[in-house]
Formats: structure tokens, C-alpha cells, sequence
């Protein structure tokens, strides 16, 4: 997969990745192959590190990539994407989540060491045989061929407090494709954290369901915190409506959506039903193309992304 910079142009920031032409024309159909998982370090000290303060001042990861790259020149005719980012400079069509329910509680923040600086992006419980599984993107939990660390999800995340706790990972996980080459047709990530007070993740939050190999443009609800400017990372922001396949290079979900840097990893769900808070996570939120500026876009949760959870649920 080749990389580039782009200078900003709308005001538009994060790291840039040119999606391989080659990139599987169906996940749903391609052989899984051995997830990738990474075991962190003692957990003990992490949720002391992750301060109110330190939360509140912690870079979304897609800005804080920005701010290390080199300025360049884009070769004509390569195609970019940018990691959970859309575009800065058009009205947002992210709102605020009002409505309550199960999500105020299953959704919520990641807090994690990326090359040495204290980063964010988002996540969502699900429910699991062992009760303590997150889902979120794969660059949330690796990036540029480096594990993050001191990794933790604070569901219900609300203006710098942890209404539900502080859950420090034992274990992320991506799939085989991310961890290879950063294939943005597999972009899914997953931790399992510890328990808490001796109470596992999803007895505490509780967990929305999830499916895999499901049929395409349906509609879809996206939730995320998006932490770059208009937004600052302290609430639950949304998006809803109808969904198409990517008609660029990817071969995922797309929506209309402005969320911004921040979001990465939150939770797309199916049957999301507004009263109660709940429906069935079918993707994360991903990437926007700085071409098709106001729209987001998450993988199809196929095999791969199966056997991901499948891993992460038996771990």
C-alpha cells in the first residue's frame, strides 16, 4: 500500500493512505486467515495515568498524525483517504446523541500511547462470551507497524469523567489484513479489557449485539466522539440514514456523515432503534475521502471481522 501527504486544502487533516487497487473485491468471500493479537503489559498503573486532565488533553490520533508529517506534493491521480476524518470546512451533519438508552452506556472513548503522546479515538461494548470485549478500528489499536499502549475504554464518556470506570486492556486485536500492509477494506480492531472491581465489561455497561456478512445499503446509525474542530471530544455525537458501497477504491460502507478525528472506531450499527438505545453493530467509523469531502466510511463487517470477534470473545 502506498502513502502520501497532502497539504490541507479545506482545512483538512490527517494522515493520508492511497488505497490499493488490488484490495479484495469481496472480504465477505476471502479464506480468514490468524487474527493478530497483541498482549499489553500489566494493566496495573494505566488507569492512573489516564487522569481527567490527561483525557481532556489527549490528541485525536488522526490529528496528532498530522502534526508529524512532512509536507508533500501528492503524485497526479492517486486517490486519497484520511482515517476517521471528514472534512473540516463543511457544515458538520453530526448531532449530538439525545435520545438516551443502552448506547449512552455501551459507546464511549479509547485512551492510548501512540509513538509516546497520549491519543484518542472511539469504541463500543458488545456482547461477548467473555463479557469484556470492545469493538473499534484497527488503527486505534495499531498504526505505522506499532502497537499503541497504556490502552484503555471509558464507556459513557461525559466532559472528562468515566461514569462506568476506567477498563485497561490485556489484550487488542486486529485482523490479518491491518496488521499486514493497513489494507483500509479491513480496518476492525478489538480489545479485551480486565475486569473492574471483579465486575466484567458488559455486566456493568451492557453490550449491543453485532452480525456479520449482512446485506448491503441499509440504513445505518454511526456514533462516535469526535474530538477535532467543530467538536471537542466531550459528547456522544451521531449521524443516521441510508447507506451505499464505496464507489472509489474501497469496498466499504459509506454514509453521509461529518464526524470528525476522534470518532475512529465507533460503532455503525443496524436496526438501531432510537427508543431503546440499541441495534447491532455492522461496522466502525474508518475513513472519508478528502475528494468526497462530508461523508464517512466504515468496512463491511465480513469473515474476517468474525474471526476477529470470535478470537477476541474466546480470549
Amino acid at each position: 500500500m502506498k502513502r502520501a501527504w497532502l497539504r490541507s486544502v479545506v482545512a483538512l487533516s490527517a494522515t493520508l493512505l492511497t488505497v490499493s487497487m488490488t484490495a479484495a473485491a469481496n472480504p465477505a468471500l476471502a479464506e480468514p486467515a490468524a487474527v493478530a493479537v497483541h498482549t499489553l503489559d500489566s494493566a496495573a498503573g494505566v488507569t492512573d495515568y489516564w487522569t481527567s486532565d490527561r483525557m481532556r488533553a489527549a490528541t485525536p490520533l488522526d490529528q496528532l498524525l498530522t502534526s508529524r508529517a512532512p509536507a508533500a506534493d501528492v503524485p497526479a491521480g492517486d486517490a486519497q483517504v484520511v482515517p476517521g476524518v471528514a472534512a473540516l470546512a463543511y457544515p458538520t451533519s453530526g448531532e449530538p446523541w439525545t435520545g438516551g438508552g443502552e448506547v449512552t452506556r455501551t459507546a464511549g472513548r479509547v485512551f492510548f500511547t501512540f509513538d509516546g503522546s497520549p491519543a484518542s479515538c472511539s469504541g463500543n461494548a458488545v456482547t461477548s462470551a467473555n463479557r469484556s470485549v470492545v469493538l473499534t478500528a484497527g488503527h486505534c489499536v495499531k498504526y505505522q507497524g506499532s502497537w499503541h499502549t497504556d490502552w484503555i475504554f471509558v464507556p459513557g464518556y461525559d466532559e472528562g469523567t468515566a461514569p462506568f470506570g476506567e477498563w485497561a486492556a490485556s489484550a487488542t486485536l486486529t485482523t490479518p489484513q491491518w496488521e499486514a500492509n493497513e489494507d483500509i477494506n479491513y480496518d476492525v480492531g478489538a480489545a479485551v479489557v480486565e475486569p473492574v472491581n471483579g465486575q466484567r465489561l458488559t455486566d456493568v455497561v451492557g453490550g449491543q449485539g453485532v452480525a456479520f456478512n449482512q446485506p448491503r445499503d441499509q440504513d445505518m446509525y454511526a456514533f462516535g466522539y469526535p474530538a477535532a474542530d467543530p467538536y471537542d471530544g466531550s459528547a456522544l455525537i451521531h449521524c443516521g440514514g441510508a447507506t451505499f458501497t464505496d464507489p472509489l477504491l474501497s469496498d466499504d460502507h459509506g454514509m453521509r456523515c461529518d464526524m470528525t478525528g476522534g470518532s475512529s472506531g465507533g460503532p455503525w450499527f443496524l436496526d438501531f432503534d432510537e427508543s431503546s438505545g440499541t441495534g447491532v453493530q455492522a461496522s466502525v467509523n474508518s475513513f472519508g475521502y478528502s475528494v468526497l469531502p462530508g461523508y464517512m466510511f466504515g468496512p463491511y463487517f465480513g469473515s474476517d471481522a468474525q474471526a476477529l470477534y470470535e478470537e477476541a470473545q474466546s480470549a
